[in-house]
């Protein structure tokens, strides 16, 4: 049985060093014992459990930020650790994306595939594994009635996304050639009969892996749909009006989710929302403060089952900013 007088000297040294963060010198000074015996005294304090110590991550790392993003919105979180990277966060993003995509695909696996800035990045980072049965299918139109820069002609439209996609798993590509944006819905109406858009969109329906991006319709950054000429000054206005915050595949949504009553969804050729939510596989990804609010309206629509995001923007959603 450990003596008293031993147990209370480890007591007094363990309550200088951590209560009154003095110093082991200062220690053997006060109990005019040697630095070594504090050093010991310590050790047989912590050994005791008379000293126990716990560490609590911070809640801006990614581990707090994806246990309590998952926790407020019941979704599996990934955290892209961007402090002190070299790479620029959403190259970081996108590559934690296309890992959590790639572990997603199985054979016979249809993936619904949105076109983007984003989605482009998370194209350029999936590896090359061949898995039998994959379908790849486009899940908004992308033509555009106005011209678009060189730049953003390649694979940041729809037909890219979905073919990178096909040729890292050796899969058949099925590409949605209509228009994003629709100038009359009557036109949409007449050629959603049309056999060949049917087929397309019978196989969105049969899509088990769904992967987007959120279109933000932010002021300074805005996405591409809303930078590129698919929506007039009219539209625009008309979104703002409608408070509209953001989108996915060019479906609109306000902050609370809702989307039903936006006008202009009437003429947009994306997956509407109920549709989107029946998938069982739905990955959303994010690479920007700035595309929080827009987030924040996705998660209320119920649309994302699993969230990639860059560590800045999961600490404004983590804590309400």
């Amino acid at each position: 049985m450990r003596g008293s007088y031993r147990e209370k000297i480890e007591y007094t040294a363990a309550q200088m060093y951590y209560g009154e963060n003095r110093t082991m010198q200062y220690i053997a000074r006060e109990l005019e014992i040697s630095r070594s015996t504090v050093s010991r005294l310590l050790a047989e304090a912590r050994d005791q459990g008379i000293v126990r110590i716990s560490l609590h991550p911070p809640t801006d790392r990614p581990s707090a930020l994806e246990h309590r993003i998952a926790e407020q919105h019941g979704i599996t979180v990934h955290v892209a650790h961007t402090g002190g990277r070299k790479a620029a966060p959403q190259d970081a993003v996108a590559r934690l994306a296309a890992g959590v995509i790639d572990a997603m695909v199985e054979p016979e696996t249809v993936i619904g595939a949105a076109w983007g800035a984003t989605m482009t990045s998370v194209a350029e980072h999936l590896p090359d594994r061949h898995v039998p049965g994959v379908q790849v299918v486009q899940l908004n139109g992308s033509v555009n009635s106005q011209p678009v820069a060189a730049e953003a002609t390649g694979t940041g439209l729809g037909m890219g996304v979905v073919e990178r996609f096909a040729e890292a798993y050796g899969g058949r590509p099925h590409l949605f050639a209509v228009p994003a944006i629709f100038d009359y819905e009557q036109t949409k109406q007449l050629l959603w009969r049309e056999r060949s858009t049917s087929r397309v969109l019978n196989l969105q329906r049969r899509t088990s892996v769904a992967v987007f991006g959120v279109g933000a319709f932010a002021d300074g950054r805005p996405s591409q749909v809303y930078a590129d000429g698919y929506l007039s000054r009219d539209d625009l206005n008309q979104l703002a009006d409608e408070e509209v915050v953001g989108d996915v595949c060019t479906v609109f949504l306000r902050a609370d989710g809702s989307w039903r009553t936006i006008e202009l969804n009437s003429r947009c050729s994306g997956m509407r929302p109920d549709e989107l939510s029946r998938i069982p596989r739905r990955a959303c990804v994010v690479n920007g403060p700035h595309k929080v609010p827009a987030l924040r309206g996705v998660l209320a629509a119920g649309l994302v089952t699993d969230l990639v995001i860059d560590q800045a923007s999961a600490n404004l959603l983590a804590h309400g900013e």
